[in-house]
């Protein structure tokens, strides 16, 4: 089996250096700059409780050096694949398979469905359907990353919480080829179940990102405070309320209330959020698979966003006077609570 993980950075260099210790399975990787000179170099490491992994694999910066694979799993933010779909092409088969794990809403949410809403395009994360064309919704396998993960150093990463991919097809089926990703992430030591419903699980992790990231770039602030803090505490209900009334309209459901979804964030401790530690960094914030899509989707269905609206008007504010608000051209300006993923 020939698998490339499309962006080796904290996520995707867990998955790959997990990968390359299974058996029959072989992995390359597309990176770039510093991280794909020290990959080449020394190798992909892994930092794991008091463990270093590491793999040897074929690594460029041109997915035409890597030839047409099984499986791509993209790892790279939402933004970001967006950019390269047309690079993709030398990678794909005709029956090569492309696993989602953005955070957010993924272009491809309303394929695989029926009824009013079928093959319906999401302008906020596919702008002129550039993926859905170039890539075809067909080859999605939706996964939900629960692991949280960090470049410590070129080459280097460094694994500091859970180790689950929930995964799921569009239109909720058991595939063969789910069946085969899964028993591989399983037998890289990884949690890989099969969801008939991942558009479930793809809004119980959108539920937190949605409030607690904006919030935590706002406010500087790390995730236990946004979650017992009065104030943030409540504009995250509000906007998770929101959240839910959209989703609820477009057939989900949730296995778990409001209140214990925020309790199960506070538990988490001081974690930084991922847009708070990409603001602090200085990178490209991911707004708009987390905030500019539910907005999107409210006005399809027709649910009111005031407190969504708000938040995402200052935290695009904050992205665009810092420069670090990627915009699309079009856009201008087990236990459950253990289990919610922060990132």
């Amino acid at each position: 089996m020939k698998v490339c993980v499309y962006g080796a950075g904290a996520i995707g260099g867990y998955l790959a250096v997990e990968l390359a210790q299974v058996a029959g399975v072989e992995v390359s990787a597309i990176a770039r700059g510093g991280h794909l000179a020290a990959i080449r170099e020394k190798g992909l490491r892994l930092l794991i409780g008091e463990e270093t992994r590491a793999a040897r694999l074929q690594a460029s910066d041109d997915p035409a050096d890597l030839g047409r694979q099984d499986f791509v799993i993209i790892a790279l933010k939402a933004h970001q694949a967006w950019e390269v779909a047309e690079q993709m092409a030398p990678l794909l088969g005709p029956e090569t398979a492309l696993v989602t794990c953005q955070n957010g809403v993924p272009w491809w949410y309303f394929h695989g469905l029926e009824g009013q809403y079928a093959d319906l395009r999401l302008a906020s994360v596919d702008p002129d359907d550039r993926q859905w064309n170039a890539i075809g919704p067909e080859r999605a396998i939706g996964c939900v990353v629960y692991p949280a993960a960090e470049i410590v150093e070129p080459g280097v990463i460094k694994h500091t919480y859970g180790n689950k991919f929930a995964l799921g097809e569009p239109d909720g089926s058991t595939s063969e080829r789910c069946q085969r990703l899964s028993e591989v992430l399983e037998a890289g030591g990884l949690k890989a179940p099969i969801l008939p419903h991942i558009r479930n699980e793809i809004w119980l992790k959108l539920w937190g990102n949605l409030c607690f990231n904006p919030i935590s770039a706002l406010t500087r602030e790390t995730l236990d405070v946004v979650a017992t803090d009065p104030g943030t505490r409540a504009l995250s209900r509000e906007m998770m309320l929101e959240a839910q009334r959209i989703a609820v309209r477009l057939g989900v459901h949730f296995r778990v209330d409001v209140e214990r979804r925020i309790n199960g964030a506070a538990k988490v401790g001081a974690h930084r959020t991922s847009m708070l530690q990409d603001l602090e960094r200085g990178r490209p914030l991911e707004i708009d698979a987390l905030l500019t899509v539910v907005q999107e989707m409210g006005r399809m269905v027709d649910v009111e966003t005031p407190h969504i609206d708000s938040v995402l008007a200052l935290v695009q504010q904050l992205g665009r006077r810092l420069s670090i608000y990627p915009t699309f051209p079009d856009h201008g300006h087990e236990d459950q609570d253990a289990e919610v993923a922060v990132d």
